[in-house]
């Protein structure tokens, strides 16, 4: 297979992360996530237009609202709230706060977030402050519309990639310390996952050698494409049974997370980081054309 990467133009965001693609404005949100930032790449336009929400550092995820076009859940910390974005505005505002978790827990922030099939919000935290593969404080979480915040999961060191498969039923996380991807079987009608089970190990033979999963996404036969945050690589894997079907490089090492886009939804966007002093070009979003596979649009947030 000759799949192709491209970067976008102006695209760089220092900690690119939570590509979403959103059908309706045909344009990828993301976030560059220790800048309070949030990016908007106009597919018809070629361009990439920035916005900083005032008042914020961290903008860990950006997901589009049901029903009100200029407003988007974004993790400030270890709230999620609404923002108020035109889409071009270089400056955005926190209209309201949707919930806050672990209140006390002030090293800790929001991480990857994402919007299952029927609009709930399923999210974690890690630790922002000191190490948190050593203090694995995180938790992740589900939200409905007019419930309350609940703990999916504790003892988490890093929360991030997800990703759902209805047909198969199933709901895939990623605890970035835990060097592997996990499944669990998953009940659409309530939002409940259950039995959860390793699918994909990173782990090589030592621990500094271990590759750091991040973020995730599926495409519609099924198939995982798994981002690594120091490994240059996202795994395409076949769930079922753990075997990396394709291996798709980039010019730099921190892949942070994918999302399937475009008119056809076959350009997988690929966010990347430029931490710890990454050179040029870290920090650059991608595309990939030529993958011969087709993913699912982002799901906005019911409210």
């Amino acid at each position: 297979m000759s799949y192709k990467v491209e970067p976008l133009p102006d695209s760089y965001a220092g900690l690119g992360e939570g590509p979403h693609w959103d059908v309706a404005r045909q344009s990828l949100y993301y976030v560059d996530l220790e800048a309070g930032s949030l990016l908007r790449y106009d597919y018809a336009q070629n361009k990439v237009y920035k916005t900083k929400i005032e008042g914020e550092t961290l903008a860990g995820f950006v997901l589009p609202v049901e029903g009100r076009p200029q407003e988007f859940a974004v993790g400030c910390g270890r709230r999620v709230v609404i923002v108020n974005w035109d889409g071009v505005s270089p400056s955005a505002k926190v209209v309201r706060t949707l919930f806050e978790v672990q209140p006390l827990m002030e090293k800790n922030r929001l991480n990857d977030a994402k919007v299952d099939p029927r609009g709930r919000f399923f999210g974690g935290t890690m630790r922002y402050i000191g190490d948190e593969f050593e203090f694995r404080h995180g938790e992740l979480y589900r939200w409905e519309a007019g419930g309350q915040v609940s703990v999916i999961k504790g003892d988490v060191g890093i929360s991030n990639g997800l990703a759902w498969d209805e047909k198969a039923k199933k709901f895939y996380y990623i605890d970035t310390t835990d060097y592997e991807v996990k499944s669990y079987d998953y009940d659409f009608e309530t939002g409940v996952a259950s039995n959860p089970k390793v699918i994909f190990n990173l782990r090589k033979n030592s621990p500094k050698d271990h590759l750091l999963p991040d973020g995730l996404t599926i495409d519609t036969e099924g198939n995982l494409y798994v981002a690594t945050f120091n490994g240059a690589t996202i795994y395409k894997v076949n769930p079922n049974t753990g075997k990396i079907l394709l291996e798709i490089k980039f010019p730099t090492k921190q892949i942070t997370s994918a999302a399937f886009g475009g008119p056809n939804l076959d350009i997988l966007y690929v966010t990347t980081a430029a931490k710890f002093d990454q050179p040029a070009p870290a920090g650059t979003t991608y595309k990939v054309t030529g993958l011969n596979a087709t993913g699912y649009p982002g799901v906005n947030l019911k409210v």
